[in-house]
């Protein structure tokens, strides 16, 4: 379960990159934000409540420190009051500016920090909403092994002893990189990507069955690690079965969801003297391939349908099938 974000976890975080100064006690530094969005009060400060969202970050640019100033002083007591009897999470006020009477003794009293940041207004939102949507990005954890292979960032999964530390171990003394071993931290970014990590403790180190725990950048160099990446093919290891179907056209795509973030799955059946180390490598550059516009199952499906409809089009049937049956038929007829 993950720690409640807090405004003064936010303010440690922030306070160097948003040039954060407490105005305020400290009081208000334990509460709690329960909301990534951030959003100025706009008509609150006039009166209007009706559509106000106040378990937002609150940010007070210069529009609304100048309406304040411009308002008498027991009207403007009067509005300040009325903000802060609203569960506000935190105040900002962006480009150093100074605050109108009433407005720190109005959050003191609601047990509100009030935070400064010398930045400009749309620069503040820019720099603050990142921060905010990674925290409360959805997340989980994985059982698996992270692994960019060419630029592609592979998962690899199955039930534990398969292999899957091995394998990834055999990439990176290959050239490519560790992401994650044993415990993949994913977060979900926007609506369809997932960005994953190793745990802080763990963290580019990885076990070997026989051998326990190496530290992969002493042994390879910096450059065999990466911090994160994100996750674009899942690869389940499985013990080789005859009663086990596998794909072997490319035709049909098997799928798998992570924060219902749909992705492609790739089942490997492993036997004796399969190397999985340059199938991993084949997985990822069919992948770019793909990315690029080249679908060799399709092309040769393409490609075969055309020389069976040439051969046969005199005899052929109405009605009958053609398309990605044919492939598999000829794999079947190949087997035979």
């Amino acid at each position: 379960m993950t720690a409640p974000v807090t405004v003064g976890r936010l303010f440690d975080s922030l306070r160097e990159r948003l040039g954060l100064e407490l105005l305020s006690n400290d009081a208000g530094l334990t509460r709690e934000i329960v909301s990534p969005e951030a959003s100025s009060p706009g008509l609150v400060l006039a009166g209007y409540v009706e559509r106000f969202v106040p378990n937002r970050v609150q940010v007070l640019g210069e529009t609304e420190i100048s309406y304040l100033a411009s308002r008498e002083r027991d009207l403007r007591h009067q509005v300040v009051s009325a903000f802060f009897s609203f569960a506000v999470p935190v105040v900002f006020v962006t480009k150093g500016q100074e605050l109108p009477s009433g407005l720190l003794e109005a959050a003191n009293r609601a047990g509100v920090a009030i935070l400064r940041s010398p930045l400009k207004t749309n620069e503040f939102y820019r720099r603050l909403k990142p921060w905010l949507e990674d925290e409360f990005a959805p997340q989980t954890t994985l059982h698996g092994s992270l692994a960019d292979v060419f630029g592609v960032g592979l998962l690899f999964i199955g039930k534990s002893g398969i292999g899957k530390s091995e394998c990834v171990l055999d990439l990176v003394e290959r050239g490519h990189r560790l992401v994650a071993d044993d415990v993949v931290m994913v977060k979900r970014r926007g609506n369809d990507v997932l960005i994953a990590r190793g745990h802080e403790m763990q963290r580019h180190y990885m076990e070997v069955r026989g051998i326990g725990l190496i530290d992969v950048p002493a042994i390879f160099g910096v450059r065999s690690v990466r911090q994160q990446k994100r996750i674009e093919v899942v690869v389940q290891l499985e013990e080789w079965s005859h009663d086990v179907v596998v794909d072997r056209t490319g035709l049909e795509y098997e799928t798998t969801t992570i924060l219902d973030v749909e992705l492609p799955k790739i089942r490997v059946p492993l036997n004796p003297g399969k190397n999985i180390t340059v199938l991993a490598e084949v997985i990822a550059l069919n992948l770019l391939l793909r990315y690029s516009g080249i679908n060799a199952a399709e092309l040769f499906n393409e490609r075969l349908m055309a020389r069976m409809n040439a051969a046969n089009a005199p005899a052929k049937a109405p009605g009958a099938r053609a398309g990605r049956t044919s492939v598999r038929n000829y794999l079947i007829e190949d087997d035979e």
